[in-house]
Formats: structure tokens, C-alpha cells, sequence
């Protein structure tokens, strides 16, 4: 049996390419050697967004030492790859021009997840990492830049990554503010200085459609998982708001950028580099399920296997394991989805749209919360072990 392994992230329990593994060695135990299986490990543009596309296209990783979303120093990679050695559909889609692709995972320089609990709050995170990673790959000679924009712990409209490339923000009497955060926009009176750095096209992969303000905005739909508390959003929205016609202003652009499809993703990062640099946001699946050429892996197996920690509605909204069963169901292959638990209403649409899929929960019954995490490994690699043997059993 052909097996394709695709899975995304368990969060907070094992990486994608853990999960590929774990899922791997439970149909080797159903299946011993009739198994045949072929691991392509999903993104969402956040954790494991370079290494995974970086290895896929057989590039390097560098690391280097950046400012983390709170200001301490942390190392974050910086993948590379070879425009030659992408499918096909990969430059076409992206019109990359032969050389160099840098690419760059905002949670790794400025990610929720290194964020203590007590310590998340939008107003003291910052994207200076990011910048600094940008300026780096365009130093060594990047001829585009990748940026996947998941798994953010900022709502700084990308203000502290203009920064770091060189535009300044001034505050009462003159004085440039040394380090920007959305705590101390208060004080910004006007934006002094230019971007020190020609960038190449910046591409975003982002599925998330959002303007950077109103109720679907940046800070009303994303701020309070970062922190943000709901007495603060007002004040929060309007100085948003400010800062933005400010930004628009500055570079002679049209404030109707902030209400552009995506710009309130992740903080807004990419309403500032789309205002300062002319960024341009890509669908992050699809660009990722051609960049693995999952069309053609899904064609060659008898099985998928998918999911992540946690399959709920908002699962079924354009993430990944999602997508690869609308793929599979085109394709009349069958998919089986596990995941850390399920939701009944998503299991339920999922088996009513399609025929030919099937969902399993991982976690063993009155398990807790932290023992399930910590033993996701194994609970995968058991529960995928059973499903198979339940089937060739049928």
C-alpha cells in the first residue's frame, strides 16, 4: 500500500515533521513491509516554514542571531534555496527570477510560542527581527525573499521591521525613538529617514483575508490571543489607525492599503512592507502544495493520512490538512484525518463533504490536557497503528 504522510503541526506537542514520523512508524507496525510511505511535512507559513520548504528544495539553512519579539537576542534560520531547483508551477506562480530565494518564518524571530503566557501583549512585541532577517538575506544577495507570516506574537504593523531597515520614527522635541513598539506610539510625531536597503520582491504566503482595522481587523480578531484585553482595543484600533495614515503618508501611498485582503494578518507586517516595499501576499496552501508537489504525491498513493492537534470549524477554513482532503476528494482517494481531538460539528461536515474520509482522535479517553501533549508522539504512532490495522481487518 502507497501512503502519503501530511501533516501539520501538533501545537505545543510535536512538529510537522515529528508528527510524519510518528504516523510513519504506526503503519509500518499495522502494515510491516506492504507499507510504503512517502512523508511530506505541512506549513501554514508559521512554525517550520523554512526548514520545511528549505529541505524540500534541498537548500541550506542558515542561523543568526536577531532581535526576539520582546527585544532579547534570540537565533533564527534563514533558509536558501536555488529558483532552479523549484517545480516549475513554484516560479511560474512566484515569476522568481533565477538565483537565490531567501527564505524567512516569522515565528521564529518574532513568534507567539517564545512569548512567555504572562508576558503576551501586542504592545510590547515587536517584528525588529524580522527586519533584520530581511536585511540580512538582501546583503547576501537574495533575489527574493520568502516570508511565511504564521504563528505571530505582534500587532505592530510591521513598524518595528521598518525599523530595523532603516526608517526612523520621531518623537516630542525631535528625538528618534530607539526602539519602536505599539506601547510607545504614542510619542511618534512623524517618520523620519528611508528604508537603507533595495529589497527584491517580498512575497507573503498568507491565507487569511483580514483588513488591518474594524471588527475583522488586525487587533479585534488577533490581539487577544497576543494579550490584547478587551478595555484596550478601542484605544488600540485608534492609535492604529493614526500610525497607519502616518506610514501611508510617508511612502505616497493610498490608506485604501489598509484595507487590502490580508493586511490585517499577523499584526499587519504586511500592510508595512506592502506600504514601504510593495510586497505582494501569496495563498500560503497553495503555494506550499506546489512547492511539495503534493498534486502528484496524492496521485501516486492508495491512502492519505493528515491532521494537526486540533481539528475544529476553524480547520475547515482553508488550513491544511483541510485543503489536502478537498485535494483527495478530487483525486477519489481516501484520507483519514487524526488529530490531538476533534470537534463533532467538524467531524461531521468533513464526513458530509466527503465521501471517502475518515477522522480519528489521537488522545486516549479522560487523558489530560498536558499528559496528552506530552505524549503525542506515541499516541499518534498508536492510533494510526490501529486505524490501519482496523481497515486491512474490513
Amino acid at each position: 500500500m502507497k501512503i502519503l504522510a501530511a501533516f501539520d503541526k501538533f501545537k505545543d506537542s510535536m512538529t510537522a515533521v515529528a508528527a510524519c514520523a510518528a504516523a510513519t512508524a504506526g503503519a509500518r507496525q499495522a502494515l510491516g513491509s506492504a507499507a510504503h510511505i512517502t512523508q511530506a511535512p505541512l506549513t501554514d507559513g508559521g512554525e517550520g516554514f523554512c526548514s520545511i520548504l528549505t529541505n524540500a528544495a534541498n537548500g541550506c539553512i542558515e542561523t543568526h542571531t536577531v532581535c526576539g519579539p520582546l527585544g532579547a537576542d534570540l537565533e533564527a534560520p534563514l533558509g536558501w534555496v536555488n529558483s532552479t531547483a523549484l517545480p516549475t508551477a513554484v516560479r511560474e506562480r512566484l515569476d522568481l527570477p533565477l538565483g537565490k530565494v531567501a527564505i524567512i518564518e516569522m515565528a521564529a524571530a518574532a513568534g507567539l510560542e517564545q512569548v512567555p503566557a504572562d508576558r503576551r501583549h501586542p504592545k510590547r512585541c515587536t517584528t525588529y527581527g524580522v527586519g533584520e532577517l530581511i536585511r540580512i538575506a538582501v546583503a547576501e544577495g537574495a533575489g527574493a525573499i520568502l516570508l511565511g507570516i504564521g504563528g505571530s506574537a505582534t500587532s505592530d504593523l510591521g513598524l518595528g521591521l521598518l525599523q530595523a531597515l532603516g526608517l526612523q520614527f520621531i518623537g516630542p522635541n525631535g528625538h528618534i525613538i530607539e526602539r519602536i513598539f505599539p506601547a510607545n506610539w504614542s510619542q511618534v510625531t512623524r517618520i523620519s529617514g528611508s528604508l537603507g536597503i533595495v529589497t527584491p520582491p517580498i512575497f507573503i504566503a498568507c491565507d487569511v483575508d483580514n483588513p488591518l482595522l474594524g471588527p475583522r481587523g488586525a487587533a479585534a480578531v488577533y490581539g487577544p490571543q497576543k494579550g490584547l484585553l478587551a478595555d484596550e482595543l478601542d484605544s488600540f484600533e485608534a492609535e492604529s489607525a493614526r500610525i497607519a495614515s502616518m506610514l501611508c503618508a510617508y511612502f505616497k501611498q493610498s490608506e485604501a492599503l489598509r484595507e487590502s485582503p490580508g493586511s490585517g494578518a499577523a499584526g499587519g507586517i504586511g500592510f508595512g512592507l506592502n506600504v514601504a516595499c510593495g510586497s505582494q501576499y501569496i495563498a500560503g496552501f497553495e503555494l506550499v502544495s506546489s512547492w511539495l508537489d503534493l498534486e502528484s504525491k496524492i496521485a501516486a498513493a492508495d491512502l492519505i493520512l493528515t491532521g494537526e492537534g486540533k481539528i475544529d470549524l476553524s480547520s475547515l477554513n482553508g488550513k491544511g490538512p483541510y485543503a489536502l482532503a478537498i485535494a483527495a476528494n478530487l483525486a477519489h482517494k481516501p484520507i483519514i484525518l487524526l488529530a490531538g481531538c476533534i470537534e463533532a460539528s467538524a467531524a461531521e461536515q468533513l464526513h458530509r463533504e466527503f465521501p471517502h474520509c475518515s477522522t480519528a482522535a489521537i488522545t486516549p479517553a479522560g487523558c489530560p490536557l498536558p499528559q496528552a501533549l506530552a505524549e503525542g508522539l506515541d499516541n499518534l504512532q498508536n492510533k494510526t497503528a490501529q486505524v490501519l490495522q482496523q481497515q486491512t481487518q474490513q
